[in-house]
């Protein structure tokens, strides 16, 4: 194909056309799939003109895509996917002076806010997703968010968009004067036949009439249904006095259907005033609910959210979110979150007292707790977890989107709420209720099993009762979200027979070979085609030796994803996952692609042994198993848990790897080799000695394997530790986990634990154990893995209990008793592993529960002064929490403690040493670990607890870092 081939040489790597590309973009948000003809991701201008010129070539569609978070299924197709997120991300021009900015598509609008940041202002619509959605896609869906109560929706901010149109030509669409107006009328080409053709619809009086009588209501300003027919008849010269005519109130909200935009520019605000208080106001009832908002709503409220129950039950199942439920009191029906604003503490705090009695002499709500910064911020993150939350619940109905963002006039929401209710209840169904009341919007998902014949036709059906709903009310059928596949089959009953032929008409103008992202808005397929799952699928079971009947099976942790790309938010998001999309920008590497993939080919391959699929190897290959998954996707995708089952099912049709034994079994080389670890040392420091050893397993020539210790750390606790003097009077008695690498490696940190441990009264032993299996689970051994975790269940749980608790150093190998060892663990041994689980502890956590009950304190350290910096490992992030290690780091009185906002230090075991993953490796630790490293005064420690991190720092940056029993051995009194 002469044509591919020319595209080929215009993009190079950025088309391609493989299946597993295919298959991860074959999802969004949404509950459809399709595969696309391939993906394309342009660098600029030139690019996405290519693309347009082999779509018109072709035959192909061309399908307009950033974060892939859209949830009516706006970006699943048979064309060609756009993708503007890996290059198209630049902030072109800042003019704090106009308040205005020009972006690119892929700009994420978190990061947009952080680079306007200094000059005062801001972009002003946001939504749960605002650390990952980009600016292109909030210009298509018309994104409006928490704050649209007061900044309104993308549309009221668009100035203007840089567009190709469907013929290939340039167009800018802006705002257009009177003259201008005139002017475009008469201009040639595609762009003038557009003004033509709207000046000749918007003037027919019958036209008008229908676009007052078929569209919401005024006052409603969440609007996403159809195209914005209405807001051009708004504008001059249409309606006299109105705003100039801009096409890009049509265009926003148009779902890439009209145009290929590659230019924005967006009106800007000054920043909200400073301070906030959140008023968390809890109800017994949904109708209590939606009348307080009417009352809520007389004030100048920032934002007034709702989250009910079914959506905070679901963040218990939430590692990260369990920590935000701090601010509920017993168990409300439902939750508003308002947020009061003022230039000072005590301004914010007076509005919110005028809320508070407004809300409690309406007489209903039971607890209105105050919450304040820092804390306020854990409140919205609870909230922004709502979408993703919802993937929890048991079993394979999920609360599904249909009717997710329907908007009526604010009076109209207590009795809409009682209907919608009765129409949710008719069906047989619950439903779960979140987001928008203070706009009148509300996020409302039936939990069906669209697994099922009889679950898809309530699907529909609940979807076409609703939408006569929201005509009888004057509503909008979708406040944000759009029609996409889900819902445009439905815009002739909401529009009628007079405006529905004219989206066609302008349909057929703007796109006249239908290439633009085709099937939505218009000529929509029915809302039950190309459904992620087909009716009546079965799911499919498999013999893993990891134990996921928490999920119901393999595959349905997989299914948990659904596609709200928390995995996509980069490191100024904050948070760990996901390092290797962190790195590459490439959706490959995000644990959604990962999920994704794991669903498609254990749902539809037709191999003996689906795990064998060779794009499974590629989209697994980057993943560092760092754990942040599992407490960081809403969903819980556990990403390392079923890499590890992976790894595990491909070796039983391909067999073990060497170096997946030399790894996955170094404790056993190591106990070997500690026979002679000074000979061993000496040997393979050797030039030619470690370049053999690093060719034969695979590492990177940079790459030096740790020094072995001279005695092993259980070998010196026998001969001399377990002597240091404990203090008295003796504060309790603790267990010491050796674990394998402070063993072999590590001897320092492990002479200092006891040290400090003894030195603060806690009499220490090693008891009997092996190692702790980390090394077999990160490659996929998990036959070893499961032997180790029984052997260390059955020979550790009886000796360990809350008085005696095991302790341990090193964060992978400790927490691996609290999680991996669980699905190791066997029906037999499972009730000793939770028991043994419920008394481990890292020494951080150890340390920070003596000292909050008072058993530590200030008086043990001595006060010399420390700047210490610390920098988290990710399984303690993901099952811990590393503020714990920072409250025990500064205890002393004369430390300072200051946590890195990094994540992923990029070494993550082995990964680091692997001759093809070192780049992605070194990648990673620039992104935030290095360059903040670098900056360090000399005599700053840098504290961080694994030994993987301390290596990469080393190698890295060429700087020693500390465990943090070494720096508080140190900082002991006496």
């Amino acid at each position: 194909m002469a044509n591919l081939d020319a595209l080929r040489q215009q993009l190079g790597d950025n088309l391609n056309l493989d299946d597993l590309h295919r298959t991860i973009y074959a999802t969004d948000a949404s509950v459809y799939r399709e595969k696309p003809y391939g993906v394309a991701w342009p660098r600029n201008v030139e690019d996405a003109h290519a693309l347009l010129e082999f779509a018109k070539s072709e035959g192909i569609p061309l399908i307009p895509r950033t974060a892939g978070t859209s949830l009516a299924g706006q970006v699943v197709g048979p064309g060609l996917i756009v993708d503007f997120s890996r290059h198209m991300n630049r902030i072109l021009e800042i003019n704090p002076d106009t308040k205005t900015v020009t972006v690119e598509p892929g700009v994420i609008r978190d990061s947009l806010n952080a680079a306007l940041k200094s000059h005062h202002i801001f972009f002003g619509p946001n939504t749960s997703t605002a650390n990952r959605c980009m600016i292109g896609g909030m210009v298509g869906n018309n994104s409006c968010g928490s704050t649209s109560i007061v900044y309104g929706s993308t549309r009221d901010k668009l100035l203007a968009l840089d567009t190709i149109l469907s013929d290939g030509s340039a167009a800018r669409f802006e705002s257009l004067s009177p003259l201008r107006w005139e002017k475009a009328l008469r201009s040639s080409g595609m762009e003038g036949r557009l003004y033509r053709q709207m000046n000749g619809l918007l003037t027919q009086p019958t036209t008008q009439v229908e676009i007052r009588q078929r569209y919401p209501k005024p006052t409603i300003h969440r609007r996403n249904t159809g195209y914005a027919l209405d807001m051009l008849l708004d504008a001059a010269p249409f309606t006299p006095g109105g705003p100039d005519f801009n096409f890009c109130r049509l265009l926003a909200g148009s779902e890439g259907t009209l145009a290929l935009s590659h230019t924005i520019t967006l009106q800007l605000d000054p920043l909200p005033p400073p301070h906030l208080v959140l008023v968390c106001a809890h109800y017994r009832s949904m109708r209590e609910m939606t009348e307080a908002v009417l009352v809520a709503m007389k004030h100048p409220l920032f934002a007034c959210e709702l989250m009910d129950k079914t959506v905070l039950d679901c963040t218990r199942a939430s590692r990260e979110q369990q920590q935000n439920r701090f601010f509920l009191e017993g168990e409300p029906a439902a939750v508003l979150i308002m947020e009061c604003r003022g230039i000072t503490p005590e301004a914010a705090e007076y509005q919110a007292d005028l809320l508070i009695a407004d809300l409690k002499a309406l007489g209903s709500g039971y607890a209105f707790p105050i919450v304040k910064p820092p804390l306020a911020e854990r409140v919205w993150d609870l909230r922004a977890a709502g979408l993703g939350v919802l993937a929890n619940l048991p079993g394979d109905a999920k609360a599904v989107a249909c009717i997710e963002d329907t908007a009526v006039a604010l009076e109209d929401l207590p009795d809409y709420m009682d209907d919608l209710d009765g129409i949710i209840k008719g069906f047989g169904q619950r439903a779960a209720y979140f987001a928008h009341a203070g706009a009148g919007e509300i996020h409302v998902r039936p939990i069906l099993d669209l697994k099922k014949t009889t679950d898809q036709e309530i699907f529909q059906n609940i979807t076409a009762s609703v939408a006569g709903l929201v005509k009888k009310y004057q509503g909008s059928f979708s406040g944000e979200h759009g029609d996409g596949r889900l819902r445009g089959s439905f815009i002739p009953e909401i529009f009628g027979p007079v405006i529905t032929p004219i989206f066609e008409q302008l349909k057929e103008t703007w796109d006249p070979l239908n290439l633009l992202n085709p099937g939505k808005i218009t000529g929509v397929p029915p809302m039950l085609h190309n459904l992620r799952y087909t009716p009546n699928q079965p799911t499919r079971t498999f013999n893993t030796l990891m134990d996921f009947d928490d999920a119901g099976g393999i595959l349905r942790m997989a299914e948990r994803c659904n596609g709200s790309g928390d995995c996509r938010k980069l490191p100024s998001g904050g948070g760990t996952m996901c390092p290797s999309y962190h790195a590459t920008r490439d959706e490959k590497d995000s644990t959604r692609a990962r999920a994704n993939a794991l669903r498609e080919y254990l749902t539809h391959s037709d191999r003996s042994n689906p795990f064998d699929e060779p794009a499974l190897k590629e989209v697994m290959d980057l993943c560092l198993s760092c754990k942040g998954c599992t407490r960081e996707c809403p969903s819980g995708v556990d990403m390392t848990t079923l890499k590890s089952e992976w790894q595990y099912q491909v070796y039983q049709t391909k067999g073990i790897p060497l170096r997946a034994r030399l790894f996955g079994q170094i404790d056993r080389w190591n106990r070997i080799a500690a026979f002679a670890p000074d000979l061993v040392n000496w040997i393979t420091a050797l030039s030619p000695v470690r370049k053999w050893i690093n060719r034969l397993a695979g590492i990177h020539e940079v790459r030096q394997l740790p020094t072995l210790n001279s005695i092993s750390f259980s070998r010196w606790f026998q001969k001399a530790g377990q002597h240091i003097p404990v203090k008295q009077p003796l504060r309790g008695q603790v267990w010491l986990f050796a674990d394998e690498f402070t063993t072999h490696y590590d001897l320092p940190v492990g002479q200092a634990a006891v040290r400090l441990l003894h030195g603060l009264g806690y009499q220490v032993a090693i008891p009997p154990h092996v190692e702790s299996g980390r090394a077999a689970m990160s490659k996929g051994l998990l036959r070893h893995a499961q032997n180790v975790a029984r052997r260390n269940i059955s020979a550790l749980q009886p000796l360990v209990h809350e008085h005696r608790p095991l302790i341990g150093l090193e964060p992978s190998a400790i927490l691996s008793i609290r999680d991996e060892y669980l699905r190791l663990a066997g029906a037999e041994l499972k009730a000793k592993a939770d028991a043994l689980a419920g008394n481990t502890f890292l020494l951080e956590e150890f340390l920070y529960r003596e000292a909050k009950a008072g058993r530590i304190s200030q008086a043990d350290f001595d006060t010399s002064a420390r700047h210490i910096v610390l920098h988290g490992h990710c399984h303690q992030k993901a099952l811990s929490e590393q503020s714990q290690s920072a409250f025990i780091l500064g205890l002393p009185v004369g430390h300072r403690v200051e946590i890195l906002p990094t994540g992923c230090c990029g070494m993550a075991g082995s990964f680091g040493y692997e001759k093809e993953h070192y780049r992605v490796s070194q990648q990673i630790g620039e992104l935030v670990l290095f360059p903040a490293l670098r900056i360090l005064s000399k005599d700053t420690i840098i504290a961080a607890s694994g030994h993987s991190c301390r290596h990469q720092i080393k190698d890295g940056v060429g700087l020693n870092a500390k465990h943090v029993a070494e720096i508080l051995a140190e900082a002991l009194n006496g």
